[in-house]
């Protein structure tokens, strides 16, 4: 009996010494990349933002420069989020963030908006959305065109109450039986572009010397 006692105290302590030596690998492993997933990371959403505003466009590390911000009522979320600028000898040039549509037919969809310092529109892309496929998910670049229909608009192009899809009376194309995903699409970029009209000079405060 004490034979087997002593056996399954032995094999309890390898077992936590297999534990602690594992919680110490992977302590040291997430030490040693961590500063390399973070910069993975940081070139990818630069790269995502490249797509809506060119490099050569501005002289910042954009992902650096950043605030968060929360306006649940004009972002579609009670979460903060985060708001980067790019500026070109310390001007600012344009602002990216990520506000919801609520109103999407299978949920919330994510957005990317770029807005230049003027009030236009950079591009919108989706990042994340749970339409339906072969209709709703027309919004994502990879399935349509779509979403590139609103580079270059603004709130005076079109004028605020043309902001809604062709069936509603606005200049937004409609997809054939799938109203409800582009106009949310439509009504929560407006909203964004409203938000940042509103309050311009905070997000677009210069950079400091």
């Amino acid at each position: 009996m004490k034979a087997t006692v002593r056996s399954m105290g032995m094999a309890a302590l390898i077992l936590t010494g297999f534990s602690v030596v594992g919680a110490g690998l992977v302590a040291v492993t997430y030490n040693g990349t961590k500063d390399i997933i973070a910069e993975a990371q940081r070139t990818a959403l630069e790269t995502s933002l490249n797509q809506l505003v060119p490099a050569d466009r501005y002289d910042n590390r954009v992902v650096e420069d950043s605030i968060e911000i929360v306006a649940p009522e004009w972002l579609g979320t009670d979460q903060p989020v985060t708001v980067y600028r790019a500026r070109k000898n310390g001007q600012p040039v344009a602002l990216f963030a990520t506000p919801y549509a609520l109103d999407g037919y299978g949920g919330p969809i994510q957005l990317l908006i770029g807005i230049y310092a003027d009030g236009t529109l950079a591009g919108v892309r989706v990042l994340a959305h749970k339409e339906t496929p072969g209709l709703g998910d027309a919004i994502d670049e990879k399935r349509s065109p779509w979403i590139l229909a609103f580079t270059g608009k603004s709130l005076k192009n079109p004028p605020l109450d043309r902001w809604k899809v062709k069936r509603d009376g606005g200049v937004f194309d409609q997809f054939t039986g799938a109203t409800v995903t582009p106009r949310a699409v439509v009504k929560a970029t407006r909203q964004f572009l409203e938000y940042v009209q509103t309050h311009q000079e905070a997000l677009f405060v210069k950079a400091k010397d």
